[in-house]
Parts: structure tokens; sequence; C-alpha cells
């Protein structure tokens, strides 16, 4: 039974299964729709950025979107500025490439009443900004869901689910790393020595295939990270850091299979596991220095209570924060911290507002008086009216402010990423013309290799694109400690 791929989702499946349209062959109807949909909006190049990769089947479900358009799912996630547009960050699931980012998002910025949409690669979020008179928040996801897709509101507890299993698998791979680098570099002494005082060849081929079987997992499975980073460099015609790096050692890594055989010149294994392990030792830094600063904003952002004792009637309740409505009353015991800015109404009480404005003496609040969120009230029982929702009041827009700041890229990042997108080409030609020149004066092919590689290696822009984006996220981290924000 002959077995084709949806022309959407690439997914294989008997051809007996699939529907048929004008040569094209689709596992379901989800999928049939999505096509035609991409290419009556003009966006049919997807497929081509989109190569071999495989999508989920487009399959819609609508058993749940009334949820997104209720008042108590707006209050939670969905932020609404002075013009009533309406914002919410959003985690887009099923994204596997830059194809799937750049589908998204000229699918959202082609549907009626969305005035920007923007996706993060590295994790997935996406902010999306509407007019709610024109489009509702369960179209968007509906749009989403219709291409192949799924989509769900920001949460902080699932991305850290998702970054401890990357944690875990660098973890993993440096493991491997380092065990094939310390094993190595015993066999490299042994090559050295009888590179300068003579080694038998039987011996030597030991040695050549010892290092061989240690550097093998060590480049393919340590450094899928970079293998993989380079595909899709290549797909959407980029060439970045992974380029370089993979092409790097894979190129001595060939060379030595090809000195190991032949009996021509040396091997170097030894270089490839070492490109391999210090380059992914200070992903793995990377990783954790990110870890570090988000955790920091997180403990800020997670400090903030969920819920408040609210007074009706003279009927107390414990009532989330989402819900609590402007004019609503609030009951503040000492040590609670404002979360919702209001009105005394009544009692009176000092106030600890050093981390709003950085004054260490309390702030006598009586009736009358306004307090703000991210305040602490120290002495006394206070009643107080809310004038503002959760989402417009002090804190909120500090968190806010917290989150954009992580998100949104300054100009100086940006900068560097584009020049180390234009160093890593013109890298690949230098190391082209170093190697052709040296080959042409010097007449060795292996010295020429190596220097050409040497150059690639060397010249691997991490530094650049990596530094300035760790600088700006740990700033952030550090400077939240001390109360202080950047916009």
């Amino acid at each position: 039974m002959a077995e084709v791929a949806c022309t959407h989702c690439n997914l294989t499946f008997p051809e007996e299964m699939m529907i048929k349209e004008n040569g094209h062959y689709f596992c379901c109807n989800g999928c049939q729709g999505v096509y035609h949909l991409l290419n009556s909006e003009g966006l049919g190049t997807f497929y081509d950025k989109l190569g071999d990769t495989k999508l989920q089947p487009a399959q819609q479900e609508k058993s749940d979107l009334e949820k997104f358009d209720l008042e108590g799912f707006k209050n939670k996630y969905i932020k609404v500025d002075e013009d009533g547009l309406h914002e919410i960050h959003l985690i887009i699931e099923g994204i596997h490439c830059s194809a799937c980012v750049w589908l998204n998002e000229k699918v959202l910025h082609k549907t009626e009443g969305v005035l920007e949409a923007s996706i993060n690669y590295t994790n997935n979020k996406a902010k999306i900004i509407w007019d709610p008179e024109i489009v509702k928040l369960s179209q968007l996801i509906d749009t989403i869901r219709s291409i192949g897709y799924n989509a769900y509101p920001y949460d902080p507890r699932l991305q850290e689910e998702r970054a401890t299993n990357t944690r875990k698998s660098y973890y993993t791979r440096i493991l491997v790393a380092v065990f094939g680098a310390m094993n190595i570099m015993w066999l490299a002494i042994a090559h050295y020595a009888g590179y300068f005082g003579g080694i038998q060849q039987s011996f030597k081929d030991i040695l050549n295939w010892a290092e061989f079987i240690l550097a093998t997992p060590v480049l393919f499975y340590s450094g899928w990270v970079f293998f993989k980073g380079a595909y899709y460099g290549y797909k959407n015609h980029i060439v970045n850091m992974d380029t370089l790096v993979a092409s790097g050692a894979l190129s001595a890594y060939i060379y030595s299979i090809y000195a190991m055989l032949s009996h021509k010149g040396e091997v170097y294994f030894d270089s490839v596991v070492m490109i391999i392990t210090f380059v992914l030792v200070g992903k793995y830094l990377e990783v954790l220095s990110k870890k570090s600063a988000v955790d920091t904003l997180d403990s800020i952002m997670g400090s903030t209570p969920t819920e408040v004792t609210t007074v009706k009637e003279g009927v107390k309740s414990l009532v989330s924060v989402e819900n609590v409505c402007i004019g609503d009353k609030i009951e503040l015991k000492p040590g609670e911290k404002v979360v919702i800015d209001g009105i005394v109404v009544q009692g009176e009480a000092s106030f600890d507002e050093s981390s709003l404005t950085g004054e260490n003496e309390p702030i006598y609040k009586k009736k009358g008086d306004e307090i703000l969120s991210g305040s602490l009230c120290l002495d006394s029982v206070v009643h107080y009216e809310a004038n503002k929702d959760a989402s417009s009041s002090l804190l909120s827009s500090i968190v806010n402010l917290l989150e954009e700041s992580i998100t949104k890229k300054p100009r100086i990042e940006q900068l560097a990423n584009t020049i180390s997108g234009y160093f890593s080409t013109v890298i690949l030609l230098i190391a082209l013309l170093t190697f052709v020149g040296w080959y042409f004066f010097m007449g060795s092919f292996e010295t020429a290799l190596i220097i050409g590689i040497s150059v690639i290696v060397i010249a691997c822009p991490c530094a650049l694109g990596l530094a300035t984006s760790m600088a700006t996220l740990v700033g952030i981290g550090v400077a939240a400690k001390h109360n202080i924000l950047f916009k």
C-alpha cells in the first residue's frame, strides 16, 4: 500500500485514505482548508519556507472558544489601554521553525481588527493587540487553530517546565561531551608523543579508531543543537553562529575520517570534541544566566497576592484579584500587600511604600487618602474602596513593564544580532579564501583545510551575539532586585 505526504502538514498516510484534489493530497479537511486559505491570502510561499518540516494536522476544536470572551478571562489575561484596544500574551503551541513564526504573524496581520502581532521564536510567546469592536479573542484563537497550531494564555509555570526540560537536555549533552573530551585528550597525548618520538602504524590506527568512537557521539549527539540551528538557518537562507560551529566541527571530522582510512596526514578528532564541548558549555552557561535573571523577575512578580478579602453588607469573602471590580470594598490587614489601587474608607494605618518610591519611612494613611498597589500595610486593619481594576493598577503596570523589558529587544541588541549575521557570512568567505590561498601557494590540502577550519572556529561571533542579550537580561534582573526598572 503506497504512502503519500499531505501537501500541508507533510505527514505520510496510505494513498487510499487521502483526499485528492488537483494533484494534491490532504490527510483531512482541516489541512485542505488551510491550504486553500493560505493560497487565497497570497501566503503560498509558506510551503517553500516549511521545506520537509512536519506539522500537526489542522484539526479544529471550537468547543472551548467561548471561555476566551468571558469577563473573568479578560480581567486575568487581557490588558486594556486608554483607547479601548486589547493586548494579550499567548503561547503558540506547535511552532517548529521560523517558517511557523512567519505564517502565524502573516495570518494574524491579515485578520481585520489586529493592529500588532509579534512572536518570539525562542519561547513561542506572542504579543497581540487588537480592536475588540472588530474581532473577538475567540476568533483570533480560532484563526490560529485553523492553520494547525494552538494558543493559550502565557503562564509562567508552563514556561518554567519547558525551561527545565531544556536545561536537562543541555546537561545530558554536556555530560556526554565532557566524558568524550576527558578521555580523548589522554589519547591525544599519546598521539602527540608518537608524533615527536615515533609510533608504529598499528598503534596509531588503534588510537585513531578510539578517538573516532569517542568523537562521533559528541559531534552528533552533544553537537546536535548546532546542526539543528544551522539547518534552520540554511532553510531560511541565513548564516548564523550555529553554521560556523557545525561547519567547522563537521569539516574537521570528515577530514579526520579520510586521514584515518587513507593513512595520510593526522586526525583531529580531539579538536572536534573540544570545539563542541567548549561552545556547548558556553551555551549552557547562557541558559543558566538567563534562568537566574528570569528567576529574579519571577520572584518579584510571584510575590503578588492572587486573592483579596472583600466586604459586602458586612459579609467578608475571599475573591480572586481579577474578579474585583471598581467600587468593591476590600479589607486589608497588617502585613498584607495592596494589590489594587483604592481610597481608604474606614480605619487608618501606616504603609511601607519603599518598593514604589524608595522612601523607607512609613506613610500614614487615613480616610479619604489614596493607597497604591505594591505598598504594604504595617500596623492596623483598614477598609478601602477599589478605584481601579487589577489590570490597570500601579502594581500591574510595573509587572507589565518587567515583562515588556524581558521580551522586547533593545536597539543595541538588534544591532548586535544584525552585525553577527553579516559577520558569519563574511567569516565563511574569508575561511574559503584562506583555504584556497594556502592550497594554491603551499600545495598542501591538509594544511589549507586545517587553517580554513581554524578561521571558522576562532572567529565564531558567539560573544557578539550573546553578550548583548545576556547583559541586558542580567542587568534588568540585578536592577529589579534593587527596585530599579528600565523602560
